[in-house]
């Protein structure tokens, strides 16, 4: 069975998706940390002339030991460089294989990130997308990054998405909207157990109709 997961930044897609392989068994890859290792790998050139051209062999030289460093890839201003590199199209296409390759793993996968149900696994058994308005957004990642000791600039950090999910709605390569069969969950109301009861009923009633099966009650 494959899952995909998708939904702007912070949106909670991340935490459900874990919880949906711990659920179901499987393994699990969130692919915004690909594009944040490239960008982490370009920081600082961001003006430079070369900068797609440097991060463009940054994701083909992408190794697995880059997705380690948790606290760097999911700093805030992290996301932002990940949201810069993610337009180019050539690096959507060099980390396509790796993506692919870990959805198509026997017993299948559950992989979250932007284009997931849309491009990397338009075949995906079961699609969600997960929305929430901004504030709860940056509430919830203003809180993980305190919780790992980070002081955290609410203002900054709230336009920060704001500039994200502009640029993720203007990028012709990414998955800022959701597939068409995909469902919605919005999990702006919802707590983190509520949310993944939701998807895991989702996950339920979407496998047994496939099957031709009693949906779940």
């Amino acid at each position: 069975m494959i899952i995909a997961v998708d939904g702007p930044a912070a949106s909670g897609k991340g935490t459900l998706a874990s919880g949906l392989a711990r659920h179901y068994d499987l393994p699990h890859l969130d692919t915004g940390l690909l594009y944040r290792a490239v960008g982490l790998a370009v920081e600082g050139r961001e003006g430079a002339p070369d900068f797609e051209d440097a991060a463009i062999a940054a994701a083909r030289a992408l190794d697995a030991a880059q997705l380690t460093d948790l606290d760097r890839l999911t700093a805030a201003q992290t996301g932002v460089l990940a949201s810069k590199v993610a337009v180019i199209a050539q690096v959507r296409a060099a980390l396509y294989d790796f993506q692919r390759d870990f959805a198509l793993r026997p017993g299948g996968a559950v992989l979250d990130g932007r284009d997931i149900g849309t491009r990397i696994c338009p075949d995906a058994d079961v699609k969600l997308f997960i929305q929430a308005d901004s504030k709860a957004r940056m509430e919830r990642r203003a809180r993980q990054l305190e919780a790992r000791g980070v002081e955290v600039d609410r203002y900054a950090l709230y336009h920060q998405i704001e500039e994200r999910d502009a640029r993720d709605m203007l990028n012709p390569h990414g998955g800022f909207y959701k597939a068409d069969d995909a469902h919605l969950l919005d999990t702006t109301l919802l707590g983190i157990e509520a949310a993944l009861r939701a998807a895991i009923e989702i996950v339920d009633r979407t496998m047994a109709l496939k099957a031709g099966g009693p949906q779940p009650s």
